[in-house]
C-alpha cells in the first residue's frame, strides 16, 4: 500500500490517508483481515504526526473500514461491497446535482457539460 501526502493540497493530511486506504479497500487492492502499518510506522514513512495518522485510523475505524486490536494493530474489516458502492453513488448524486446547478447558473448546456465530464473522465 502506498499513500502519497500532497503538502500544496487544501485537504488535510489525515484526510488525505483516509481517502486513500478508503479507495485502497474499496478496489479491492487491501483484503478483509491485512494489517495495516502501524500508526507510529506509517507517521515515519510519511514523515508526519503520529496524532495524524491516529486521527486517519480513528475516522477510518468509525466509519466500518478497519478495526483494531490492541496490541496487535489495525486490520481491514469486512466490506459489504454494495452497500459501500450506494453509498458511494448517493454521494455522487449530491455532487453532481451542484454541478448541474452551478452549470445553469453560468447558462452552460446539457451538451456543453456533457463534453466537460467526458474530458474530465477519460483523464
Amino acid at each position: 500500500m502506498q499513500i502519497i501526502i500532497s503538502n500544496s493540497s487544501k485537504e488535510p493530511i489525515y484526510e488525505q490517508i483516509t481517502k486513500q486506504i478508503k479507495s485502497s479497500i474499496l478496489t479491492g487492492e487491501l483484503h478483509e483481515g491485512t494489517a495495516l502499518p502501524s500508526m507510529r510506522n506509517l507517521a515515519k514513512d510519511l514523515k508526519i504526526s503520529v496524532i495524524t495518522t491516529k486521527r486517519a485510523y480513528e475516522e477510518l475505524e468509525r466509519s466500518g473500514f478497519i478495526y483494531s486490536i490492541v496490541g496487535k494493530g489495525s486490520f481491514v474489516a469486512e466490506q459489504n461491497l454494495e452497500v459501500m458502492r450506494e453509498k458511494k453513488l448517493k454521494v455522487i448524486e449530491e455532487e453532481l446535482s451542484t454541478v448541474i446547478t452551478n452549470s445553469k447558473e453560468i447558462g452552460l448546456s446539457l451538451d456543453e457539460l456533457q463534453q466537460l465530464t467526458r474530458i474530465l473522465y477519460e483523464e
